[in-house]
């Protein structure tokens, strides 16, 4: 199993002799791990480096605005940031290559941020006729499975685009000869493809090194439970930052640990176990504080659904403890994907019914852009 980038001799006859700007960040690495930086700046007119969220060399927390740009050390390039007050390739960014390759690392979840970083990029070089190149990477939640209700249009933001589920079930290609064609972006695009790779293979038997995306997706099995527990960024339960189980631990000191996981395991969800936990997260919500909740285990990756075991697990929360809280600015309702749950007018039981519909009718209509059977 190779991802596009160890595809050498279509990613060399790709670029020519073009001038090459790169947006990548530490994940973008061959089979050797070496970095796509590195090897395109040896092999390669390499001329710019464009960093997403968490910066260039994944050095920054999440949603930390990096406005500052600065020389690679490594290969004395100009490094551009593109997650801070420029989110989009401005005009004499243009003057810098004549082709924008795209290599990083996603994790196949609606409101991971390096998505709306490629489709920006696509939109930009569309607007001025620059060809973008995409190495492509396996999804590590697998190419079967889809969950999630689609993005109601209203939830548009830099964490969420293109009326996604939740769980798309797209490899980062794929991703983008979908919107470039269902959204009408109509770049010049090329997609490097993976080799060896098929849907349903497993991340787990894929033979990658798992390179940190960003710092809270420290494995691939974290991108898996990020899926239904990444909501709880918009309230006031601790998703387990500042701990080293990201949001595989969540909870908060009004929790009566021993209590939410009798509830849940009583659910007898497919695929997982809950374990009460207690833990003090180092910084983000609770810093230093005592909290009590649960760590939410995949015991069978194959029936496991973690959309759903995640609303179980806010219903749970929401319905027990009078202190639960949504915080302010809509985030929450950006990651779920609807205003519909905190506001009441549907439940979890309609929402998990809908979102059953909704992914289906994606995964049918998002087909005919796949690359791998």
């Amino acid at each position: 199993m190779l991802n596009g980038i160890d595809n050498r001799d279509q990613v060399l006859s790709s670029l020519g002799d073009r001038r090459v700007g790169l947006i990548t960040n530490p994940s973008g690495v061959d089979k050797s791990l070496v970095s796509t930086a590195d090897w395109l700046g040896a092999h390669c007119r390499l001329t710019a480096l464009f960093g997403p969220e968490h910066g260039i060399r994944g050095e920054c927390q999440a949603g930390h605005q990096i406005d500052d740009d600065f020389t690679d050390s490594v290969l004395g390039l100009p490094v551009f940031s593109l997650h801070g007050k420029r989110r989009r390739l401005s005009d004499d960014l243009f003057d810098l290559f004549d082709v924008l390759c795209y290599d990083i690392q996603d994790v196949g979840a609606r409101f991971y941020t390096y998505l709306y970083t490629l489709s920006y990029s696509m939109e930009d070089c569309a607007k001025r006729g620059v060809p973008v190149v995409v190495f492509d990477r396996i999804n590590p939640l697998g190419g079967e499975l889809v969950e999630g209700v689609r993005l109601d249009p209203e939830q548009n933001s830099f964490v969420g685009m293109y009326r996604l589920p939740t769980r798309y079930a797209l490899t980062v290609g794929e991703y983008a000869r979908y919107i470039n064609s269902e959204f009408n972006v109509g770049c010049d695009l090329t997609v490097v493809p993976c080799q060896g790779y098929s849907r349903s293979l497993p991340y787990s038997e894929s033979g990658m090194s798992w390179v940190m995306p960003s710092p809270n997706i420290p494995t691939w099995e974290s991108a898996l439970i990020y899926i239904g527990t990444c909501l709880f960024e918009g309230t006031n339960i601790s998703e387990g930052r500042g701990t080293t189980r990201p949001f595989e631990l969540v909870g908060a000191p009004f929790i009566n640990a021993n209590r939410l996981a009798d509830t849940l395991n009583a659910l007898e969800l497919p695929g997982c176990r809950w374990r009460p936990v207690h833990f003090t997260p180092t910084f983000s919500k609770f810093e230093k504080e005592l909290c009590h909740g649960v760590q939410l285990h995949a015991t069978n990756v194959d029936t496991f659904r973690p959309f759903e075991a995640g609303l179980r697990l806010y219903e749970a929360i929401r319905d027990g403890y009078s202190e639960f809280r949504h915080l302010g600015g809509g985030h929450f309702d950006r990651i779920v994907g609807t205003s519909s749950l905190r506001e009441g007018r549907e439940s979890v039981d309609e929402l998990i019914a809908r979102a059953r519909v909704e992914s289906a009718a994606f995964r049918q209509e998002s087909s005919s852009y796949w690359l791998y059977k």
